[in-house]
């Protein structure tokens, strides 16, 4: 007959509850997650983000400074030495001297004026050689030690394809302004190659912020999402993304650098001029215009969008995702602002660059708030 158990009995006999050493309950498949270098890997992946911000705004100089034609060809690998006496360099100048942009825009430019804009190019180029190098040293590294957590692998090597094809369409952009009768890269181009980094810069953070949290710590936050600020978000994430790519072809036809007053665009709303262009469609990408009217209105847009998030997320519990909609709103405010300057004075380098910058900071900070409405961290009730 077996005896009568005390309901406070522990019903092991001893052993114990699991087959870990300590005892301890067994984590389950979520857990798994947690192996892996998850912060070392997000600092990495952040030092590429800070170097890809960097390259964004050195590509903006090189831009603006019209110096991107200067290497007229692509040589990913001995093209990371520069000319190191005065016969290379009469080889290089005299391979410039062959572009349209020579021919037509710089003629009579000097060899030390020709270093100038050679030196700008270069340095794009090598920060982009350097990229791709970070990328491929720390993945490996990662790689081989096995502490690259599970599920990542092919993350990270995305990351990795997009540099590659980032470096491909630069090239593409460049051989643009090297036939023909085109003093500078097609806006078209321009405006691809700029969008891709941006893409880039914004997978690289959004990574580094989901490694500087367990899987545990994600899913759980996941559950609770708030999904009308997450789907709010996204929806300012494709205006401010395609605010960029409109800010690309002004800067492509140089459109930021006429009808420099405001509210007005020289005295009327919608300047006359707007749909000149035959065939029609082509005003919208090469009529400067029709291309900075389309970017000042989308800012508005934007600015209207990024008030509504903000209001919006007001009414949530998450201390963090309030102030990540103000900082968000406050971006877009001062990057609006930064923008009419510009225009204002003729979109002069050093505050043209400011905006680019901006651009790079505002598109963060509307990621920042997806990824807190998405991810909600757990607070104290105080």
């Amino acid at each position: 007959m077996s005896k009568t158990r005390s309901i406070f009995e522990e019903v092991s006999g001893g052993k114990p509850a699991s087959d870990s050493p300590d005892g301890g309950p067994k984590g389950g498949l979520i857990d798994a997650g947690k192996s892996g270098a998850r912060r070392a890997i997000a600092v990495w992946l952040m030092v590429l983000f800070a170097m890809v911000a960097l390259m964004i705004l050195v590509g903006g100089m090189t831009r603006l400074t019209d110096s991107g034609l200067s290497i007229t060809e692509w040589k990913p690998v001995t093209g990371a030495i520069p000319p190191m006496d005065a016969t290379v360099w009469e080889e290089e100048f005299s391979k410039y001297k062959a572009t349209p942009e020579y021919q037509l825009q710089n003629k009579g430019m000097s060899l030390s004026e020709f270093k100038v804009i050679y030196w700008w190019e270069w340095g794009h180029r090598q920060l982009g050689r350097l990229v791709g190098l970070v990328w491929a040293l720390g993945f490996f590294y990662f790689l081989l030690r096995r502490q690259i957590p599970k599920g990542w692998t092919g993350r990270l090597l995305f990351v990795g394809g997009l540099g590659g094809l980032q470096g491909a369409i630069g090239w593409w952009m460049v051989s643009s302004g090297l036939t023909g009768r085109m003093v500078d890269v097609a806006s078209y181009r321009l405006a691809t190659h700029l969008g891709l980094a941006f893409v880039i810069l914004g997978v690289l953070v959004w990574y580094a912020w989901q490694l500087q949290r367990s899987e545990m710590e994600l899913f759980q936050s996941r559950r609770v999402q708030e999904k009308p600020l997450v789907t709010l978000s996204t929806v300012m994430l494709v205006l401010v993304f395609a605010q960029i790519i409109l800010g690309a072809l002004v800067a492509g036809i140089d459109a930021g650098r006429g009808y420099i007053d405001w509210p007005l665009m020289n005295g009327e709303f919608l300047p006359s001029e707007s749909f000149d262009y035959v065939p029609f469609w082509t005003n919208f990408f090469e009529n400067p215009a029709l291309v900075q009217f389309n970017h000042r209105m989308l800012g508005y847009v934007v600015l209207l969008g990024a008030l509504y998030l903000w209001y919006s997320a007001r009414g949530s519990a998450i201390v963090a995702t309030r102030r990540a909609a103000l900082i968000a709103l406050g971006m877009v405010v001062a990057q609006m602002v930064m923008g009419i300057v510009t225009v204002m004075h003729a979109a002069p380098v050093h505050l043209a660059i400011f905006h680019q910058v901006g651009a790079v900071i505002v598109i963060v900070s509307i990621l920042n708030v997806r990824f807190s409405a998405l991810y909600p961290k757990a607070q104290k009730l105080r």
